[in-house]
C-alpha cells in the first residue's frame, strides 16, 4: 500500500504475451508504456522504480506442433508460474509489483502470487477488476476458448479448470472479495456463474446512475484493511479516446470518470499491486491508448492536480471561500 508520505520501490514487470487473446498484438504493450513514459511518470513522483524486463515464454519443442490451442495454454501457464513468483517476492520485499500486459490471461499468475503473499501474511485480498468484460468464463462455457476471458474464475477456485492450472504458483481469491467495475459485456453462461458465487458486478448502468464516485467509495469501504489488487484492462476506457483495444466495447468510462477512480484509489492508500494489460500497440492510433494508461498510472500513484488536504470538508469550505471573493 502507498501513500504521499511513502514511496516504496515499484517493481515493472512487462509480460510480453498476447497467447490468451485471439487477437495479435498484446505482446508489444510492456514496450508501448514504457516508450509512453511510464517509468518517467512514477520516478517525477519521487517513486524508486526498478524495471525487471520482460517476461517471455519459451517456444514450445516436442509434441504435436499443429495443436495450437495446446501451445497456446502451455505459454499461458509458463508465463504464470514466473509472475506469481515475481509478484510473493516483491511483496516481500516490500515493493509494489507492477505488471505491464500483455493479455489478461496474465493476472492467472500475478494475482496467484499476491494471494499467496496475502494468505502467508494473514491479509484479506481485494480484487478490483476494472474491465469491460467480466472473463469469468471457463473452458466449458467459454464461446471462444481463449484464456483472458477465463483468469477471473481459475483464480476464484472454479472446479472446472483441470490438473494443467494447479502447481504450487496458483493462489486462490474469495470470490466474495472481487469486484468487477464498468462491465458492459457478459456472456450469458457467465452472468448466471457470477451471480451464483457472489461476485459484485458494478455495470455501466450502475455507473451512470449512481455515478463512478459513489460506487468506488464502496469497493475501497469494503477493502478495510486488506490489500487492494488492481487489474486494469485498456478496454474499460470508452475506445473514442483508448482505441488499442483488442476487443473494444462502446460505451465505456469517460476520461474523467477513469481519473477520478484513480485518484480515489492513491488516496485510499489501500492498493499494494497493479495489472495494466490488453494495450494492443498494432490497433491503438499513434500511441493514444498507451498515453491515457500511463496518464491514469500516474494519477493512481500520486500525481494531483493540487495538493489535498486529508479533510474533505476543508478543501470544500476553502473553495466556496474563494468563490465568494470572486
Amino acid at each position: 500500500m502507498f501513500q504521499l508520505a511513502h514511496r516504496p520501490v515499484v517493481d515493472l514487470h512487462g509480460v510480453a504475451t498476447d497467447a490468451g487473446a485471439s487477437t495479435r498484438g498484446c505482446a508489444m504493450g510492456p514496450e508501448a508504456l514504457r516508450i509512453a513514459g511510464l517509468p518517467d511518470a512514477l520516478a517525477e513522483l519521487g517513486h524508486v522504480v526498478a524495471d525487471h524486463g520482460d517476461f517471455r515464454s519459451s517456444p514450445a519443442t516436442g509434441g504435436d506442433q499443429r495443436n495450437y490451442a495446446g501451445r497456446r495454454q502451455a505459454e499461458v501457464l509458463a508465463l504464470a508460474a514466473k509472475t506469481s513468483a515475481a509478484a510473493t517476492a516483491s511483496l516481500a520485499a516490500r515493493h509494489i509489483p507492477v505488471f505491464l500486459g500483455g493479455d489478461h490471461s496474465l493476472a492467472m499468475g500475478t494475482v496467484s502470487g499476491v494471494a499467496r503473499h496475502c494468505e502467508g501474511a494473514g491479509k484479506d485480498l481485494h480484487v478490483l477488476w476494472i474491465d469491460a468484460h467480466a472473463d469469468f468464463n471457463t473452458p466449458g462455457i467459454s464461446p471462444t476458448g481463449n484464456l483472458h476471458g477465463m483468469p477471473l474464475a481459475l483464480l476464484c477456485g472454479e472446479p472446472e479448470f483441470g490438473d494443467a492450472f494447479g502447481g504450487a504458483w496458483r493462489g486462490r481469491v474469495d470470490p466474495r472479495n472481487v469486484t468487477i467495475f464498468a462491465a458492459r459485456s457478459i456472456d450469458r453462461d457467465e452472468r448466471r456463474l457470477l451471480a451464483d458465487r457472489g461476485i459484485t458486478v458494478i455495470d455501466m448502468r450502475m455507473i451512470d446512475e449512481i455515478g463512478a464516485t459513489a460506487l468506488m467509495r464502496e469497493v475501497i469501504a469494503g477493502v478495510g484493511g486488506g490489500h487492494l489488487h488492481v487489474s486494469l484492462d485498456v478496454d474499460a476506457v470508452d475506445p473514442s479516446i483508448a482505441p488499442g483495444a483488442g476487443t473494444p466495447v462502446p460505451g465505456g468510462l469517460t476520461y474523467r470518470e477513469a481519473h477520478l477512480m484513480m485518484e480515489m484509489l492513491h488516496d485510499s492508500g489501500r492498493v499494494g499491486s497493479l495489472d495494466i494489460v490488453e494495450l494492443n500497440p498494432f490497433l491503438d492510433q499513434a500511441g493514444q491508448s498507451a498515453r491515457l494508461l500511463v496518464e491514469l498510472t500516474a494519477s493512481l500513484f500520486g500525481r494531483q492536480i493540487m495538493a489535498r488536504t486529508a479533510d474533505l470538508t476543508h478543501d470544500l469550505r476553502a473553495a466556496s471561500a474563494l468563490s465568494a471573493r470572486l
